[in-house]
This record gives C-alpha cells, sequence and structure tokens, in this order.
C-alpha cells in the first residue's frame, strides 16, 4: 500500500468540502439539496452531457477518437 502524500491542493479541496458539509449539519440530504440548487443556478455555465446507449461501457481506441 502505498504511503499517503501530503498535497496541499487535495487538503484544501477536502477542508473547503467540510466546510460546506459542516455548514449544513453534515445531512447528506441537506447537502445534495445544496448542490442541487447550485446546479439549477449556474446551469447556463454547465456543459451538457450526451446520452448515448451503451457508452459507459465502450472503450474507444486512438483509432476510433
Amino acid at each position: 500500500m502505498e504511503s499517503k502524500q501530503n498535497d496541499p491542493v487535495i487538503d484544501e479541496v477536502r477542508e473547503v468540502r467540510h466546510r460546506i458539509s459542516e455548514k449544513f449539519g453534515h445531512d447528506p440530504a441537506r447537502l445534495v439539496a445544496h448542490y442541487i440548487q447550485i446546479q439549477e443556478q449556474y446551469r447556463d455555465r454547465l456543459i451538457g452531457v450526451a446520452k448515448t446507449a451503451g457508452t459507459a461501457d465502450r472503450v474507444v481506441s486512438d483509432a476510433e477518437a
């Protein structure tokens, strides 16, 4: 097993995520509701994902890309 290395960026992301979770009492339902609200608020900035059947299971080779 690899030893855990400190990465300041990862540590900061974890700290911010913890503060956001704490703001909602570490309640998953409230946290998800918050993220859904943020998603709606910034919907115009999001990039959609094409919905194509079977693409999740298929690996595209370099020749096909």
